[in-house]
């Protein structure tokens, strides 16, 4: 994997919480082009102040649910409220809680003592769908905490000034303390990001409509072209949605 995943084991059973620990550490060593690293916890309150207060990011996170003061699921129901989306593996000795663990949006419920070829296969699964989605996902700094942003949430950007204003589909704005160049160098693996002249960056993905003049997003901005910017932007636009397409495109006007 291109970046080191994060994984968290949270249970006040040390002694569970170590064999898990072993059983992670076989994982890596029988799959050596694997990445990630480990942090434990002993308590939920200690892996809350983790998240909250020195902006860890957890990627998968296995959390015993019978913990002393709040539980697994209350811990949970908390991440999920503040809006993180790790995916959260529950470890607990019963199934009494099966059904709550779902209504937090589990991942999965492990019964202990849990077999390491299960949680092996487990993490095969998982790492392979991080994987994937850091292909469609980029990590921004916004307000000094990590967000995970869908590429596809990305209507455009602008910069002003030494800042870059982000406009994601849902209508929420984003400034991030950064160059124009830093973020393109982010973005330039995905194909529908395309940087139009100095102040914006462009989702392909969000064109309502373009012609010589200016383009329109599907959320109602628009944006007007600098003089020379519409015949690359058309070329970009007829890569991205019509590889093998010999001829002219309806939807773009011709010049």
């Amino acid at each position: 994997m291109g970046n080191i995943c994060q994984i968290a084991l949270c249970d006040n059973e040390t002694a569970e919480m170590d064999k898990t620990r072993k059983m992670l550490d076989s994982y890596r060593e029988a799959h050596p082009d694997c990445v990630f690293s480990v942090r434990q916890f002993e308590s939920v309150e200690e892996l809350l102040a983790a998240i909250n207060k020195q902006k860890y990011l957890p990627d998968i996170l296995f959390l015993d649910i019978y913990m002393p003061g709040m539980s697994g699921i209350e811990a949970a129901k908390e991440l999920r409220l503040n809006g993180n989306d790790c995916r959260i593996v529950f470890l607990t000795s019963s199934t009494d809680f099966a059904l709550d663990a779902f209504q937090v949006d589990a991942t999965q419920y492990l019964v202990k003592p849990i077999s390491e070829h299960r949680l092996h296969q487990l993490l095969d699964r998982l790492l392979a769908e991080i994987e994937n989605e850091r292909k469609k996902y980029v990590l921004l700094s916004v307000d000094n905490r990590k967000c995970r942003i869908a590429i596809r949430d990305i209507v455009y950007c602008e910069a002003q000034k030494k800042n870059q204003y982000l406009h994601l589909a849902d209508g929420t704005t984003y400034c991030l303390h950064m160059s124009m160049i830093g973020l393109e160098e982010l973005l330039s693996s995905y194909p529908e990001i395309l940087r139009i002249a100095n102040s914006y960056i462009v989702n392909l993905e969000h064109i309502d409509s373009v012609n010589i003049n200016e383009l329109i997003l599907d959320d109602g901005t628009t944006i007007y072209l600098p003089r020379g910017a519409y015949r690359g932007l058309r070329k970009s636009y007829l890569d991205y949605y019509c590889e093998d397409l010999n001829g002219e495109y309806d939807g773009l006007q011709n010049d």
